[in-house]
């Protein structure tokens, strides 16, 4: 769900609902309502440690169309594979991205992925790469 499109449906005489229905998402808690921002040139912040089961979201806070794709050999084995889009692997997010834009994220847009194995997880803006988008979540124990 995307907070802030949310909160301008219900309008300000929805704050009691908002804060209600806001109540069982769960984020680690950066800037207001995301973790990780998206600017033209990177990923602010570039490096963001949690802990096992913290949810990160991610925002588009630039004009640019961005992706958050995981590397595949960048994730611990054991974790699930993430990118926006919800592709299952690294190959099919790239084909997508490079067939029909799959899983841009535009201006506003987030993306959020729940991480539940300790590690280090590495990830890029595919089409940002050439440019050094990419950055690391390090999940702890």
């Amino acid at each position: 769900m995307h907070r802030r499109r949310f909160l301008r449906r219900i309008g300000a005489a929805g704050g009691v609902a908002a804060t209600t229905a806001l109540a069982g998402c769960s984020s680690v808690g950066g800037e207001p309502g995301y973790d990780v921002g998206m600017v033209a040139d990177g990923y602010r912040p570039a490096e963001l440690t949690v802990a096992v089961g913290d949810t990160v979201v991610w925002e588009n806070t630039s004009a640019r169309t961005h992706t958050v794709t995981a590397y595949e050999g960048g994730i611990p084995e054991a974790a699930d594979y993430f990118a926006s889009g919800g592709f299952d692997d690294e190959k099919t997010a790239r084909t997508a991205w490079h067939n029909d834009f799959g899983g841009a994220l535009e201006s506003g847009d987030r993306f959020t992925h729940t991480f539940e194995i300790a590690g280090r997880y590495d990830y890029v803006c595919i089409p940002h790469e050439t440019g050094g988008m990419y950055a690391t979540v390090f999940v702890e124990e």
